[in-house]
């Protein structure tokens, strides 16, 4: 779901005017940069195999698709407005390739909603954000990997810092009365990925 034909196909069902190939190899290399450890093509392809099996939910899949090739293609750990570089530069490419000026503004929306600050109310964009948060509710082998590959995108953080960051997102999300916002993902994953948080608060300690 991440080759080129994937992504062209959904490009240029939002209209665009080719298949975005210069635009698909950017979006890679972003993926690949050497200073991420989880925000890497392993959590785009585990994103659409969550897509995959969702998308008949969306009122409009393509933009969801989209959206998740663009939702961390800016991720640099020491700044906090990754999320916001990221929704500016899917609009501006959306509006460069043709794409109607509503279609490039629901794209903006949708990447800015994985900042994950509040239940989005607008369908697709739960879909979305559950696709990105489905990570909490994975098997618990491939939960504690992705702590530790975050752990190692925070690496300039000292530890004591490290701890008292992580445990305010972990119960952060512990706290809320869901954590996920669709049917779907809340009947699979909601149980998994509570029982996940804690086991990674716990060893964290006091």
């Amino acid at each position: 779901m991440i080759d080129l034909r994937s992504w062209s196909a959904f490009w240029q069902e939002l209209g665009a005017r080719d298949g975005g190939d210069d635009l698909h190899r950017r979006l890679v290399a972003c993926w690949s940069e050497k200073h991420r450890h989880y925000h890497t093509l392993q959590h785009l392809r585990e994103c659409f195999e969550q897509f995959d099996a969702a998308r008949a939910d969306a009122a409009r899949p393509a933009e969801i698709a989209v959206a998740i090739w663009f939702h961390d293609a800016f991720y640099e750990p020491r700044r906090d407005d990754n999320e916001e570089r990221s929704a500016v530069w899917a609009r501006q490419a959306a509006g460069d390739a043709g794409i109607a000026q509503a279609t490039a503004q629901r794209l903006y929306d949708l990447v800015l909603a994985t900042k994950h600050d509040a239940m989005p109310d607008d369908p697709d964009a739960r879909v979305l954000v559950d696709i990105d948060l489905s990570i909490l509710g994975a098997p618990d082998e491939r939960f504690d990997e992705s702590d530790v590959q975050v752990r190692r995108e925070y690496a300039h953080v000292p530890e004591a810092e490290w701890k008292i960051g992580r445990k305010r997102v972990l119960k952060s999300f512990l706290d809320r009365p869901r954590l996920y916002g669709t049917e779907r993902f809340y009947g699979q994953l909601e149980v998994q990925a509570r029982k996940n948080l804690q086991r990674a608060l716990d060893r964290l300690g006091d």
